[in-house]
């Protein structure tokens, strides 16, 4: 496997950083059906798909998400073309037959066993909404992730049947450059990890 060009990591990690002013422009179902075929394919424990994926497009149903915000979290989520839920899906397990055939009793590990269900789904979810992160930086589309917000007002309202539990929100779009601010920095290597 080759490494990406430089103009590549910068897309993606380098120069990329949390948005909090999108451009009123429309993220179309087609990219983000397109957004969905390549995220999907990043790495999960034993090739589940944990994650469902709610984008929140229309004023009705963005007026729907807005009470369970904080306030922080309102009026730039009101205004961004998408905010994406990324939730947990307990009933991940129904799929393992199919998708992870090598072990033929996934399913039932899963189903018996509410505790391994729970974190897996929860660990999953959070590495695939983050390989839709990824996947969105590729396509030119910027992301504001978030976690500010009332998960069980908003599960209430969105999934009532409690098979889908929300993790965190990514607002999508494409960025309002002039109002972005200078990204923060982060730790060096040695602040926060050891090669042994």
């Amino acid at each position: 496997m080759k490494a990406l060009s430089q103009a590549a990591l910068e897309q993606v990690f380098l120069s990329a950083r949390s948005v909090n002013t999108f451009q009123d422009k429309e993220v179309s179902d087609t990219v983000i059906k397109q957004l969905y075929e390549l995220f999907k394919w990043g790495p999960t424990s034993m090739n589940c798909q944990s994650s469902h994926l709610l984008f929140i497009k229309g004023d009705a149903a963005k007026q729907r998400l807005q009470p369970a915000l904080l306030d922080g979290n309102k009026a730039k989520s009101l205004a961004a073309p998408v905010t994406v839920v990324v939730a947990s899906d307990l009933e991940f397990y129904q799929h393992m037959p199919i998708q992870f055939p090598a072990v033929p009793g996934a399913k039932q590990m899963f189903e018996n066993n509410t505790a391994l269900r729970d974190s897996t789904a929860f660990r999953n979810s959070s590495l695939q909404g983050a390989y839709l992160i990824m996947a969105a930086r590729m396509l030119g589309l910027d992301c504001g992730p978030m976690s500010g917000f009332d998960h069980a007002a908003l599960d209430a309202e969105f999934f009532p049947e409690g098979r889908y539990q929300s993790n965190f929100l990514i607002n999508l779009g494409y960025a309002d450059e002039e109002s972005a601010y200078p990204r923060g920095p982060r730790l060096d290597f040695e602040a926060i990890a050891n090669i042994i």
